[in-house]
């Protein structure tokens, strides 16, 4: 459909982004861990007198080391930035592709047309109203960001507003998405579209 189309590829877009996005996290958190854990014996070989032979092959390091001690706290709070553009992009995907987690332990026994009518439905009462309200108030808070340039309160720590600003972008998108996937189920209620991601039972 015209109009489904379009938003369902920005979606996919959405979707690849929060794929590297998590390879990009595990990197950065791996790098963390390992530079983090080396600094220990480093800085205790350059604290022994009696290790002083090592010392002209460590010092040329203590710029880096000294370096990381004032950014620690930047590469702590990145992972958790990108973890939450992980989540905040990946939502749209996720409902274009079927997978949220579903509470309703009937939805499973409905027919295709039933689930249909229950997305539809749960759409239009439940998703478009929630992702409206929650866009309302994290508008208003990136804003208040935004406008304070508040930053992190840790020593070397991030400026805020760049996190605070993927919730009302992540909401809108996930709005985008609903609106289609609320077409796509009128369509597919009234026989005119074939979902392509169809409601998979769960094994338990």
């Amino acid at each position: 459909m015209w109009l489904t189309t379009p938003i369902d590829a920005i979606g996919g877009v959405l979707g690849v982004i929060a794929n590297w996005l998590v390879l990009l996290c595990c990197l950065l958190s791996a790098g963390n861990a390992i530079v983090r854990y080396s600094l220990t014996p480093i800085r205790n070989v350059l604290a022994d007198p009696g290790q002083a032979a090592f010392h002209p092959l460590l010092t040329w390091l203590m710029p880096a080391i000294e370096a990381y001690g004032l950014y620690a706290n930047a590469f702590l709070e990145g992972q958790w930035y990108m973890f939450a553009g992980m989540v905040l992009f990946g939502a749209a995907y996720t409902l274009r592709v079927n997978e949220h987690v579903r509470v309703d332990l009937l939805y499973g026994l409905y027919s295709d047309k039933g689930r249909h009518w229950v997305d539809f439905i749960g759409g239009i009462v439940f998703l478009m109203p929630m992702c409206i309200v929650l866009i309302y108030f994290t508008w208003g808070w990136f804003v208040q960001v935004w406008t304070l340039g508040e930053r992190s309160t840790n020593a070397g720590g991030l400026i805020r507003w760049p996190v605070i600003v993927l919730l009302p972008f992540g909401f809108t998108m996930v709005a985008v998405q609903g609106f289609s996937e609320i077409i796509k189920r009128a369509a597919a209620i009234r026989g005119f579209h074939q979902h392509e991601y169809a409601y998979e039972k769960p094994l338990q």
